[in-house]
């Protein structure tokens, strides 16, 4: 996946349905991805961290392992990769569960709206971008720091992060300096835009 264009992604298409999967991946690249597609998600989880993805767009109902099951494990793996799920079994329950409980982007009912699941899939490559790039300017703060940051951006004042720490204020803003400098940030406003 290495080779993908600079405007697309990275994307899997996971679906038991062979010749679909195949005919989403190849929309996706026609519309300048990276993609390529699955017959079982546990085959994707096994490559996974060696290629990870911007995006995957994934069926729900498949075999052994459910879209909503290889959704919680691969965020286990990649937490800052975007899910679309898809469906030719739609109902609410599941439309609210994809989002609210497995993170997914959107929940698109088969046939597939081209469009929309284009749509989807480049929202999700930006999030994801996001994602990575607030996680390698967060990735230099020491464990200390983390903390620090993370009592911070909660709304703590630098005495009441002292406190819970017990180390002096004098302290917390040595680490509060530090955090800034590290994550390119100037104030807490910023500070709290890179946290999730």
């Amino acid at each position: 996946m290495s080779d993908r264009p600079a405007e697309g992604g990275s994307v899997y298409v996971v679906d038991d349905d062979a010749d679909l999967g195949t005919a989403v991946a190849r929309l996706l690249a026609r519309h300048g991805h990276a993609a390529e597609s699955f017959l079982d998600p546990a085959d994707l989880l096994d490559a996974y961290a060696q290629a990870p993805a911007h995006c995957i767009v994934t069926d729900v109902m498949m075999g052994d392992l459910d879209g909503f099951g290889f959704a919680d494990r691969v965020r286990l793996i990649d937490p800052g990769v975007a899910i679309v799920f898809m469906t030719a079994w739609p109902t609410t329950a599941s439309a609210v569960d994809s989002v609210r409980r497995h993170g997914g982007l959107d929940y698109l009912e088969k046939p597939i709206d081209e469009d929309r699941l284009l749509a989807a899939v480049a929202e999700g490559i930006a999030w994801s971008r996001q994602q990575r790039a607030i996680d390698a300017r967060t990735a230099m703060l020491s464990p200390r720091e983390r903390q620090v940051f993370d009592l911070l951006v909660q709304g703590h004042s630098n005495k009441a992060v002292a406190a819970i720490l017990a180390v002096s204020p004098k302290t917390v803003e040595d680490h509060r300096a530090a955090i800034v400098a590290k994550t390119g940030t100037n104030g807490l406003a910023q500070l709290i835009a890179l946290s999730r």
